[in-house]
């Protein structure tokens, strides 16, 4: 649903959703190189936990939805936006959960030579993950991240002014965002992850103790260890939050209409897609 709502034109967001399933093992295959009894469990889990998301969770997306079209011609405070970035983080957070017990089967029966494949494929995103975020001078790099902002911005409030534009620039200028930060996160839970699975396929752990290792990897994996970035995750919501408000008030009734008709647009599709 996430990568649906980056989605434009009609029908979009259906088709992201309704393939869903297929999308994500692709996905995970490339990382992972299922074999047989793998990939079956798999897509088995993966199309199980749509149909409990279509059922269990797409009727409060649409209500959430039909809440913020009743609430987008009004001005917004930061903590209004906390409050939807905590909500969704909730909803996020279900959805992982209800994936676990995948994760937790599927894990220790990655061969050395799959966690190898696996750690080869992290390699080469990571490259790509500096090429974007990390290289270039910082007048570059901003100006990247402010392509993408204004992009999406304009996905919901349509064509953005020059003042508003400018407004985006000022708050990206200002916001605490470092990628090095992010980039060290990202290889701490990468090496985490490889170390644990490894000692796992060395060991000779219980199913319990396997199961265990497996439910605090994930939890690390979720949420650091590492305080410092905790602290940064929480000034990165904060500066989001206020950012988001001062937008959307700088916004005109127009652009507020084209919002509400854009979660409109979400809300259909998102009844659509209950109803299959």
């Amino acid at each position: 649903l996430a990568a649906g709502l980056t989605l434009t034109g009609c029908g979009a967001v259906r088709l992201a959703y309704n393939n869903a399933p297929d999308l994500t093992y692709w996905w995970l295959d490339g990382f992972l190189d299922l074999d047989s009894p793998q990939s079956v469990r798999l897509r088995n889990d993966l199309n199980a936990l749509q149909a409990w998301h279509r059922k269990e969770e797409l009727p409060a997306v649409a209500e959430m939805l039909k809440n913020l079209q009743a609430a987008s011609p009004q001005p917004v405070a930061a903590d209004q936006v906390c409050q939807l970035s905590h909500y969704l983080e909730g909803r996020f957070q279900a959805v992982l959960d209800r994936a676990t017990p995948t994760a937790i089967a599927l894990g220790p029966t990655l061969s050395n030579a799959q966690l190898d494949h696996l750690a080869r494929s992290w390699d080469k995103r990571n490259a790509e993950w500096r090429e974007e975020w990390l290289e270039g001078s910082p007048q570059e790099r901003l100006s990247r991240r402010l392509k993408t902002t204004i992009e999406r911005a304009e996905g919901f409030y349509g064509r953005l002014t020059d003042i508003q534009k400018a407004l985006i620039r000022s708050q990206l200028e200002s916001s605490p965002f470092d990628a090095a930060i992010q980039y060290k996160e990202v290889l701490r839970r990468q090496k985490d992850a490889l170390q644990t699975l490894r000692a796992l396929k060395a060991g000779a752990s219980s199913e319990i103790q396997v199961q265990a290792e497996m439910r605090a990897l994930l939890v690390r994996s979720l949420q650091s260890p590492d305080t410092t970035f905790v602290q940064y995750t929480e000034r990165i919501r904060s500066h989001f939050c206020e950012s988001a408000a001062e937008l959307h008030n700088a916004t005109s009734l127009a652009q507020r209409t084209k919002l509400q008709q854009t979660l409109q647009g979400y809300e259909n599709d998102v009844r659509a897609l209950m109803q299959r």
